[in-house]
């Protein structure tokens, strides 16, 4: 695009009024998508179901098509679940599970009682003490340590690792918030995440118990729909967002996955109703794709990318939507570096409508769905806002505390970037 073209596409853009932003339905789909009935969008209970049945309606309401026969694309992952709520008790004392502690993500089945075992620290410095310490009978203990001693545990030689699984519990102390995960095998040995607040001094005994089930298959799904270009139906632009979280820890703990990612999801779900308005009607065509089990690592989009619903090639460009529920300190450009034109342009925009204090670049990364189709050639961006919350794969990251801060001004920056690549 040249700077005569980019100077009259900035006037059109910024001369029309503002496209005014639906915040009670965002709100409204943050809320539901966050709800406990959806289970926290993960694989217990059929919350990852749940979620995609809710995408799939909206995306018909909205009038949009599926690519085929079915909006949904399935397929199948392995996966760890916790399935009834955990418990832990120090010395007796009964702690919250989710905001006292969790389980970790990959831990197997275990109950019962054990004598706390304290990590002495000085088995990363002075082999005597090694030696002294992993002598010891682990049976029924439970091994207690602080997260940052976690990955130094795991480049201990492989003798003292073996002593390590032995144990009957390992409860990993969080000096900070807790956080969780999605896993796609199971450990040697239940693991607990407490914290360091919670867990009361010089503990002697523990009881324990948490119950898990290893799924070698569980079947979910993409959520995918198309608006068909007026002028160049056979190119795309693409809309991604992760409708996925991490589930739940029995019926008692879910993680509502607020800002992650359904925030992504809200916005991914607005751009569809836009673009489905006559007025709105994009000259490429638009596929909207709500990917699942981002959280497990990509599986989703690597699926699609390895079993696309068109080829690849006729995407011209695609912007993946994660953490988009703050903007107070602006915007991040995943793939920034890597398309440097594009994001000239992005910036271009973002001043000329005055939408966010700045945008950030970065280089390539493997953290989020974009990377799939990044490591095809696709061009992509991937877009999260910066600022605001901290909440993150807890049970904090909850709609009340999100803020919002920026949507309404990252949705109009999205829709003038698309309008923009159109022209070209």
């Amino acid at each position: 695009m040249n700077q005569q073209t980019l100077l009259l596409l900035l006037f059109l853009i910024t001369s029309f009024p503002a496209r005014a932003q639906d915040m009670s339905r965002v709100r409204q789909t943050i809320d539901t998508l966050c709800s406990p009935t959806m289970h926290g969008r993960g694989y217990i209970f059929e919350g990852d179901t749940k979620a995609a049945s809710y995408i799939r309606a909206r995306f018909e309401a909205a009038g949009l098509q599926p690519i085929g026969f079915s909006y949904y694309q399935p397929f199948f992952l392995p996966v760890n679940r916790i399935t009834h709520t955990p418990q832990l008790q120090p010395d007796g004392k009964r702690l919250n599970p989710g905001t006292d502690f969790v389980a970790q993500a990959a831990s197997p089945s275990g109950q019962g009682k054990a004598k706390v075992l304290p990590l002495d620290t000085l088995i990363f410095t002075d082999a005597t003490a090694a030696s002294r310490f992993f002598n010891q009978d682990f049976q029924n203990k439970a091994l207690v340590y602080s997260r940052q001693h976690q990955p130094l545990l795991q480049k201990l030689p492989s003798a003292y690792q073996q002593q390590l699984q032995r144990a009957k519990a390992h409860i990993v102390l969080q000096p900070k918030a807790l956080m969780t995960s999605v896993a796609r095998q199971q450990s040697g040995a239940p693991v607990f995440e407490a914290l360091a607040t919670a867990w009361p001094n010089k503990v002697k005994k523990v009881k324990f118990d948490v119950t898990a089930n290893f799924e070698p298959a569980y079947q979910t799904q993409n959520v995918i729909a198309v608006i068909e270009g007026s002028i160049e139906p056979d190119s795309f632009l693409v809309f991604t967002a992760h409708y996925d979280h991490l589930g739940g820890q029995g019926k008692d703990v879910y993680f509502p996955g607020a800002n992650d990612n359904a925030s992504g999801t809200a916005m991914l779900l607005e751009l569809a109703a836009h673009y489905s308005k006559p007025e709105n009607k994009p000259a490429y065509s638009i596929a909207f794709m709500a990917f699942a089990a981002e959280e497990a690592g990509l599986v989703g989009s690597f699926f699609y990318t390895q079993n696309p619903l068109f080829p690849l090639s006729q995407i011209k460009f695609l912007v993946n939507l994660d953490l988009l529920g703050t903007g107070d300190d602006g915007l991040m450009a995943v793939n920034g570096s890597i398309h440097p034109e594009e994001f000239r342009l992005l910036t271009d925009l973002n001043k000329a409508g005055n939408y966010l204090p700045q945008i950030r670049s970065r280089g390539k990364a493997a953290n989020s769905d974009h990377y799939p189709f990044s490591e095809k050639g696709v061009p992509a961006f991937f877009f999260y806002t910066l600022g605001g919350t901290t909440a993150y794969h807890n049970v904090h990251d909850r709609p009340e505390q999100l803020p919002l801060t920026r949507f309404p001004e990252v949705f109009k920056l999205l829709t003038d970037f698309a309008a923009a690549l159109q022209t070209e």
